[in-house]
């Protein structure tokens, strides 16, 4: 029973754990790309948590490609359900525009319609 409980959540703070500048959709965009954040830290925690909190304030802001690429490749790179995502996903934001954007990335790889 004590193992379980590891897997509930796990808390991504891009800001902090990841970098205040994220940018670029592919590795060789810069070090901080999204393809990079997809493998380094998003596969990982979908593989060992059942509920990821991801906090995206503190950045710099977010370009579509970094967003598309991290959240959207993990349906079209690795096979991940687009409903299941949306579903294991918690996005904390001040700014509710991101969230969506992320969300309708998800849906859009998926090929599910808005409001799946």
């Amino acid at each position: 029973m004590g193992l379980m409980m590891e897997k509930v959540i796990k808390t991504i703070n891009i800001a902090a754990d990841f970098s205040k500048f994220p940018g670029g959709r592919f590795l060789t965009d810069g070090k901080y790309s999204g393809e990079r954040f997809r493998e380094e830290f998003l596969v990982p925690a979908l593989k060992a948590h059942e509920k990821i909190e991801v906090e995206l304030d503190g950045t710099l802001g977010y370009g579509s490609s970094f967003l598309e690429e991290a959240f959207g490749g993990l349906v079209r790179d690795h096979g991940f359900d687009s409903a299941m995502l949306l579903n294991t996903f918690v996005f904390r934001s001040k700014t509710q525009t991101t969230v969506i954007m992320i969300e309708d990335f998800i849906r859009d790889a998926g090929g599910l319609a808005e409001g799946s």
